[in-house]
C-alpha cells in the first residue's frame, strides 16, 4: 500500500515537499530538524510580511522585478517565486549570490522545480547586472555590509519596496573602536556605551540599523522596524521594511546628518550612497563641458 506523506504542522501547505527536500529543509524521511524548523519559520513570517508589497507590485506593474540580494542557498528567493511567480505570465526574480557554487546549485533546484521566472546572478550585489527599474529588493541575513549593498541597490534603483533582515554587523563596532580622544563620541557621558567589546558590538549593531532606517527615510521611504519571528527561531531577528512614498525626506536627512556627526561614523551604506552622488555629479559635469576649438 502506498504511504501518503503526513502533514507537518510547521510546514505551510503551499511549501511543496519536493522543493523543501531539494533545499535540504526536510530530512530523507520527510521530517524537520530543529535548524530547518527555525529557517522555515523565518521564511514563512517574512513572506507573510511581504504579501502586501508583492501583491501591490504584481497588480500595478506589467512586469515587476524582484531581487533576492545575497541569496545564499536561495531559500527566500525560491519560496517567493514558488508562492507568487509560478504559473503567472509576468514578473522575474533575480537571485544575486557571489559564491558561484551556491548559485549553480540553487539554479539547478529552480530548474528542477519548474521555477522559470528565477534568474541567478553569480556575482556581488554591487556588480550585478540587473534591470534599471526594480520593484522589490529583499535580503535575508546578508552578512555585515552585504545588507548595505542591498539597501543601496534599492535606493539607487528607486525600488518601490525594500525588506532586509540584517545578520552579523561588525563594521560600526570597528569604527567606534578606532576612534581617538578627539572624536565626537568620546565624552565621559557616552563612552561607557561602547567601552567594552561586547557592548561595542551590540551598540554598534543597533546604531547600524538606526542609520539604515534613517537613510531609507531620507530617501523617501516610509519605514517600519519590527521583529521578524520569535527569538526562539533566530537571534538575528530585526526586520527593516521600507515603502517608497516620496522622492526625498529633508527632515529625515537632517536627522541622519545630525546622528552621523554626533557619533563620528560613516558606515558602508552612507559611503555607498555618497559615492553614487559623486559619480552622478562627475557625469553631469562631464556631459555639460563643451570642447572649444583653439582660437586662430
Amino acid at each position: 500500500m502506498k504511504k501518503h506523506a503526513r502533514p507537518l504542522p510547521d510546514v505551510p501547505p503551499d511549501f511543496p515537499r519536493p522543493l523543501l527536500h531539494a533545499l535540504h529543509l526536510l530530512t530523507r524521511d520527510g521530517a524537520l530538524n530543529a535548524d530547518a524548523r527555525r529557517k522555515l519559520k523565518q521564511i514563512e513570517h517574512l513572506l507573510t510580511l511581504l504579501t502586501p508589497a508583492v501583491t501591490d507590485v504584481l497588480q500595478r506593474f506589467a512586469d515587476p522585478q524582484f531581487v533576492d540580494a545575497g541569496a545564499g542557498k536561495a531559500y527566500l528567493g525560491l519560496m517567493l517565486a514558488q508562492k507568487w511567480l509560478r504559473g503567472v505570465d509576468k514578473g522575474r526574480l533575480f537571485a544575486v549570490e557571489s559564491r558561484a557554487d551556491l548559485a549553480a546549485r540553487a539554479e539547478t533546484i529552480a530548474r528542477d522545480a519548474g521555477l522559470e521566472r528565477v534568474t541567478f546572478v553569480p556575482t556581488t550585489i554591487e556588480a550585478a547586472p540587473l534591470p534599471e527599474r526594480l520593484h522589490l529588493v529583499c535580503a535575508l541575513h546578508a552578512c555585515d555590509t552585504a545588507t548595505d549593498d542591498a539597501l543601496a541597490l534599492a535606493i539607487r534603483r528607486g525600488a518601490d519596496y525594500v525588506a532586509v533582515v540584517p545578520c552579523c554587523q561588525a563594521e560600526v563596532a570597528r569604527l567606534l573602536a578606532a576612534q581617538g580622544p578627539g572624536d565626537p563620541i568620546r565624552t565621559e557621558a557616552v563612552a561607557p556605551l561602547y567601552r567594552h567589546a561586547w557592548h561595542r558590538r551590540e551598540f554598534g549593531a543597533h546604531l547600524t540599523n538606526v542609520i539604515r532606517a534613517l537613510t531609507l527615510e531620507a530617501h523617501g521611504y516610509q519605514v517600519t522596524v519590527t521583529e521578524l519571528a520569535g527569538w526562539e527561531h533566530s537571534l538575528k531577528n530585526e526586520l527593516i521594511l521600507g515603502r517608497r512614498v516620496h522622492r526625498e525626506n529633508r527632515p529625515a536627512r537632517a536627522r541622519l546628518d545630525e546622528l552621523l556627526a554626533a557619533f563620528g561614523v560613516r558606515p558602508a551604506l552612507v559611503r555607498l550612497l555618497d559615492a553614487s552622488v559623486e559619480t552622478a555629479a562627475a557625469s553631469s559635469t562631464s556631459e555639460g563641458t563643451l570642447e572649444h576649438p583653439e582660437s586662430p
